[in-house]
């Protein structure tokens, strides 16, 4: 399919009903489409990977098309210079997840991005830095300790924006430091504690925010992340 194909598989796909629902959770209604990512999904399969193709689509302005464009990047032609590009135009918490999470992240060295990022300005580069940098705690089974003590200097440091998707991006960081394991658990409450008592009033959200979460934290058995009680119990339903 080309350019033109794509757009108007997009328009076929689309849904009032989907469009009405997205938007409620805070998704930009303009140029939106409504197009639920499981079909986009299945859309980027038919494609395949194209660079000139998905620089097209991004370009579009359509919101569903800027999804669709992520899944078929090309990933390992992709630059760093490519990337600052891309999350410039980001307007959504959907679209900073969705590029972060099936597009950045794959491409090798991404860690170097987050010290760049969570000193940005824009709200979604920002948010972006935070989103990166829990994916990297969660996935790189490498990681080092040093790293994770950057990360929790990161999050007491850059954590005054009073948009809340950008505290909702640094308490899930923080959540999923503190799941890594018994050390980094410890120390995920020693910060929230720390920012509850002395930080500002948006530290003092993300850090109760975060905290909920961390106290209800379990080891189980065969699994190298702490999970949280209502997980475990999830679990034992399923099974």
């Amino acid at each position: 399919m080309n350019y033109q194909d794509i757009i108007h598989q997009l328009h076929n796909l689309s849904s009032e009903k989907y469009k009405s629902h997205i938007i409620k959770m805070g998704i930009p209604a303009l140029n939106c489409l409504g197009v639920p990512l499981q079909d986009i999904r299945q859309l980027a399969k038919t494609i395949g990977h194209s660079n000139q193709l998905g620089f097209q689509l991004w370009k579009s302005q359509y919101h569903d098309a800027k999804l669709l464009a992520v899944l078929i990047f090309e990933y390992k032609q992709m630059t760093f210079d490519d990337i600052n590009l891309l999350i410039k135009d980001v307007i959504s918490w959907d679209l900073c997840n969705h590029l972060c999470k099936n597009l950045i992240i794959k491409i090798k060295g991404y860690q170097l991005l987050i010290p760049q990022w969570v000193t940005s300005q824009h709200i979604y580069v920002k948010r972006a830095a935070f989103v990166l940098l829990a994916s990297d705690v969660i996935h790189n089974k490498n990681i080092l300790d040093s790293t994770l003590d950057t990360y929790l200097h990161f999050i007491r440091d850059y954590s005054h924006d009073e948009h809340i998707h950008i505290k909702k991006a640094i308490s899930t960081a923080l959540k999923e430091i503190g799941k890594k394991d018994f050390d980094y658990h410890e120390k995920a409450l020693l910060l929230s504690n720390e920012l509850i008592q002395d930080g500002d009033k948006v530290q003092r959200w993300i850090a109760n925010d975060a905290k909920k979460e961390l106290e209800k934290l379990v080891k189980v058995q065969g699994r190298s992340r702490l999970i949280s009680r209502h997980s475990l119990m999830e679990i034992g339903r399923a099974s």
